[in-house]
């Protein structure tokens, strides 16, 4: 019989106006999945803008944090899972082709099931 592996469930409501809150749960996710967790951010509000093709390239720098870009990248090189809250893409008019591909577009239920099969849920 295995064991079951830790989960970690992010949200990240925050984009480039808040940009030290929305580096935190990426350097956090980051830290999950290098000590084998599944990390799984959510992305709503104007955090959807994070998973635009080119927005974590100019997204100012949080803090001491590194650069949205490298936390991203690494984020998704280590397996982790980014869902986008379709209603918030809607009502910014954002199209899904404008998503890079290592998100998908999920919406409420998907996110409560998440979030009650993780060991912990932080927000942002």
């Amino acid at each position: 019989m295995s064991e079951k592996k830790e989960k970690i469930l992010y949200m990240c409501t925050c984009g480039e106006d808040r940009s030290e809150m929305a580096h935190i749960p990426f350097a956090l996710a980051n830290a999950a999945l290098a000590m084998d967790i599944d990390a799984t951010i959510v992305l709503q509000g104007d955090g959807v803008k994070i998973a635009q093709k080119g927005y974590a390239d100019t997204m100012p720098r949080g803090g001491d944090f590194p650069p949205m870009k490298e936390l991203l990248a690494s984020f998704i090189e280590q397996g982790g899972k980014m869902w986008v809250c379709g209603p918030c893409i809607k009502t910014r008019d954002i199209p899904e082709s404008d998503l890079i591909e290592a998100s998908s577009v999920t919406a409420a239920g998907s996110v409560n099931l998440e979030a009650i099969e993780s060991d912990a849920v932080f927000v942002f």
